[in-house]
């Protein structure tokens, strides 16, 4: 006997599904190529600066700056909440950012010194930042209404670390065989050519309704907004993905231990970068296959326990093996923790203000991880004397604060 077809809704939502899907996966895998914090660009840049002399301090400070614009997301969300830009409230936004993006890249291919394309650099981050705004939007509208927020995120998450891994080996081949200079120019241009990706996957994949600029539209799109800052349960949210992203960074500080102190080659901190991106990698997978049903409360607890021993593993750092062992552990907890907050995070956003609401919290969780950084170089320079450990210490101390955080959420035992 044939098959009963499958309904003409079902089919559409599948389809719809599947190509978000892949719409994501090409956009973040751009942005795991492109943004300057952590693609294919990160350790060139990091390399150059402390050739040319640079303290950690100096370097994460710098690295603070470009990463200014993903404090600002709001204001990103909000305009693209509240103008719709040739009929589309995300669609036209984020083909101007890729431009944006191609362009300073290439741009930062042809110059030579930080004083020369230090702008370049900061545009390339308000792209890349427009651009990670939009799809989080994307996500949270399309998440609440095929109710596939975890999966989204996931998907996401997923290949955006597949790039981080294909981007650290990449930045420590570069840095390891060309000269400095040569090295930040030839993942500039790198970035360059793969943000025009999103361009493509932009007007192929992405079905968005037009939209246009009218007092009903408006008024449902503030609505929406003021439902956002009525929020109580949205600031506690905040609130909480402030605290639980503030612990001490040690990222530039370990960087500068395994090049002076373990005398760690370019070529393998770049595939110690792309271990840990394999381990975010290994965390979705696990996240997919073993952990998508458990409740958002459970999730948080298991990711701070998690986090707590992955940054205290770092205390055991000693060799190369042992640099792979923590790194990789450190990318399955990283990535369990980001799934956990990210999703209690889509799932409270009011409907019509998806992209202002889900960019004020993402901009917390940045905020945090930009305070957290320069707080951690700063100890490490000021504080510490350069000794890695006890900084460790403290990080993973404050990672593990955030379990008396939890129940402040009040999530109970609701299913994801």
């Amino acid at each position: 006997m044939a098959e009963a077809p499958i309904p003409a809704q079902t089919a559409q939502e599948h389809r719809a599904i599947t190509r978000l899907m892949l719409f994501f996966a090409v956009v973040y895998v751009v942005e795991g190529v492109g943004q300057a914090r952590v693609g294919i660009i990160f350790q060139p840049l990091s390399y150059y600066l402390k050739v040319d002399g640079w303290t950690p301090l100096q370097v994460t400070a710098y690295f603070g700056v470009l990463n200014f614009p993903w404090v600002i997301k709001p204001v990103f969300g909000l305009v693209s909440d509240f103008v719709p830009l040739l009929g589309y409230r995300r669609k036209s936004y984020l083909l101007i950012a890729s431009v944006g993006a191609a362009g300073a890249y290439a741009g930062i291919a042809v110059l030579t010194r930080p004083s020369e394309f230090a702008f370049l650099l900061l545009i390339s981050s308000y792209a890349m930042a427009t651009s990670s705004t939009l799809c989080g939007a994307l996500l949270v509208e399309n998440g609440q209404s095929f109710n596939q927020s975890s999966l989204f995120v996931g998907q996401q998450w997923l290949w955006f670390n597949i790039a981080i891994m294909a981007s650290a080996i990449a930045g420590g081949v570069l840095v390891q065989h060309l000269s400095p200079t040569l090295a930040l120019q030839s993942a500039a241009a790198i970035a360059a050519v793969a943000s025009l990706a999103v361009i493509v996957a932009t007007l192929s994949l992405l079905d968005e309704p037009r939209t246009m600029v009218n007092r009903a539209e408006a008024w449902r799109t503030l609505q929406g907004l003021l439902a956002t800052l009525k929020s109580r349960r949205l600031y506690l949210v905040a609130v909480f993905l402030f605290l639980y992203a503030f612990a001490p960074g040690f990222g530039t500080p370990l960087y500068f231990y395994m090049t002076d102190t373990l005398a760690f080659s370019q070529s393998y901190i770049g595939v110690l970068g792309s271990i840990a991106a394999g381990g975010w990698v290994v965390g979705a997978i696990i996240h997919r296959r073993l952990l998508a049903r458990l409740s958002p409360q459970a999730l948080l607890y298991l990711s701070i326990v998690l986090g707590t021993a992955a940054t205290a593993a770092f205390l055991l750092l000693s060799d190369e093996v042992t640099a792979a062992l923590v790194n990789f552990g450190s990318g399955v907890a990283a990535m369990i923790a980001t799934i956990a907050s990210l999703t209690v995070a889509a799932q409270h956003c009011p409907k019509r203000a998806e992209g202002f609401a889900f960019a004020a919290l993402m901009s917390i969780s940045n905020l945090a991880d930009i305070c957290s950084n320069i707080a951690g170089a700063y100890l490490y320079d000021h504080v510490f004397e350069s000794r890695l450990a006890p900084l460790i210490v403290v990080s993973a101390a404050a990672t593990a604060f955030a379990v008396v955080l939890v129940p402040l959420l009040r999530l109970g035992n609701r299913e994801t």
